[in-house]
This record gives C-alpha cells, structure tokens and sequence, in this order.
C-alpha cells in the first residue's frame, strides 16, 4: 500500500508552499516524503522534486505549439489531458516501493476540480496502482473574511469533493498572515454555523437573494463535512495536527504507535455509552 496526498486549490491559495512546509516537517522528523510536481506551468520551488510533469509536457512548448494556437489556460488542460493519456510515465516514475508517501503539487486552474475529468481520471489511476489518497483543497484565509467570500470558497471545495470521490480535507491556508481581527473573522468560518452566516448576508447583500442564500446555507448544512482545518506555517502544532488528521482518513502508518494532537483530550474511558475516539497512526 502507498499513500498520496493531492493537494488543490485556486491560483495563489498556497499549494506550493503547503507542499514545502510539509516536506521540511516530515524531514525534521525523519519522515520520507516525496514530492510531485504535477504544474506543468510551474518555475521556482522550495523543496526537492521526485517527479516533475515538466519532463512529459511544459505549458510553454505547448502553448509555443503552431497547431494548438493556446493560450495560459487552455494551454494548461491540455497538458493535464496529456498526462491522463500517457498514465504509464507517471506509473513508472513512482515506482512499486511499499509504504512510499507522495505529495502531488497541483496547478491552480479550478476547472480541473470542479467538472473536467481529468483529476478524477488521475485520482482513479492512483487508486488502481494501490494508493490511498487524501484530497487537500486549499483556500487562502485572507479571502474569507466575510460570508459572501465563504459561500463561494465553500461551494469550489464542495464542487471538488464531489468531483472526485476520495477522503478530504479543506485548509485555510495563510493564517500567520491575518492581523489579531482578521483571525478572530477567519475563526467563525473554521465550522460554520448556517444560521449566522444568513445573518451575515442579510446584512451586507440584496434582499431579493435571500431565498438563494438559505438555500446555498442549507446546501452547507446538509454537508456538515465540509469544514475548515487551520494552517500557520509558523507553528509547527499547527502543521502536525494537519498533517495527522490527513494521515488519520487514509490510514496512513495504521501499525505504528499512537499519536494523538495536542488539542484532543484523550478519552477517559468513563463515558456511559462507551465510546472511543479512533486516532490514527504516524
């Protein structure tokens, strides 16, 4: 068995920074990680490449290409469509090791999420290949700071949750980036509450959108799942709790000892109805 994490997102939400600061985690605790960059538009990185798109396909040749005539984004799909038809030269590149933890790098083009096939077709590959894989949709805490802005960040990573069919975690990327208000805004979205959210909007939007608004809140509501896990790259609590509840829904290390994060207070084991908190393993 082989573990992945494939971490998504919009343009500029953090993904690449995401993908350092847990490869720099991992390594300070003697964990292997391999990270994947799957960005055929991709330039600068901060952590070590095991396997780079840019060796099958690169968005400028394409978009250089006489016949395509594309332009950033198209460019771009049709880079993932090229990966998808040649699924073989991303299976030999990650090789048959047992045990072995991938962190793929995603691009930024929200299409590929929502309703083009192509990362569903890849998460299908991965799966067929014996991965288990954890989605992880980023969104960049500075951009929700009022319900309007959430509806939408939440609907995108809705979208994606239902796109592809695996376990999943959403991220509020950027939190050592708020001053002490923004946070204390940021905070009421972590687990909304519907009914303060329409509270919100019946303040700031027209009337005449308050029935689609109860509608989208109890869209939201429905899939209580969709939740919120913090992320300040600045503390390192904050990036192993992430990183062990992403372990936890994959099952990653299942043998292994018992780590339980700082902010869950073990189980005593006096409750009436008997029942157990299940942590997984790291």
């Amino acid at each position: 068995m082989r573990y992945g994490q494939l971490v998504m997102g919009p343009a500029g939400s953090g993904k690449s920074t995401y993908c350092s600061v847990m490869a720099q985690h991992c390594e300070n605790t003697n964990r292997t990680v391999h990270v994947v960059n799957l960005d055929p538009a991709a330039e600068h990185f901060d952590y070590p490449i095991a396997i780079d798109i840019r060796e099958l396909v690169h968005l400028e040749d394409v978009m250089e290409a006489e016949d395509l005539k594309l332009g950033p984004n198209g460019g771009l799909v049709y880079c993932m469509q090229h990966l998808v038809e040649n699924l073989d030269w991303l299976e030999e590149a990650l090789g048959e090791g047992d045990d072995d933890y991938f962190i793929f790098d995603c691009p930024g083009q929200i299409e590929l999420y929502t309703h083009l096939p192509v990362m569903k077709q890849l998460t299908t590959a991965l799966m067929s290949w014996d991965f288990r894989i954890a989605g992880i949709f980023l969104l960049d805490s500075q951009f929700l700071i009022d319900a309007a802005k959430f509806f939408s960040g939440t609907l995108a990573a809705m979208s994606a949750m239902l796109q592809l069919e695996i376990p999943h975690r959403n991220v509020l990327s950027k939190m050592d980036k708020l001053s002490a208000s923004q946070m204390s805004d940021v905070e009421r979205y972590l687990d909304p509450n519907a009914e303060s959210l329409l509270a919100d909007l019946r303040q700031t939007l027209n009337p005449k959108y308050q029935r689609l608004n109860e509608v989208l809140a109890g869209l939201i509501d429905d899939y209580s799942n969709v939740s919120f896990l913090p992320l300040n790259i600045n503390e390192e609590d904050s990036i192993s709790d992430l990183l062990l509840s992403v372990d936890m829904i994959i099952q990653y290390g299942e043998d292994l000892d018992v780590k339980v994060p700082k902010d869950v207070e073990e189980d005593d084991g006096d409750d009436d109805n008997g029942d157990m908190q299940d942590f997984s393993m790291e």
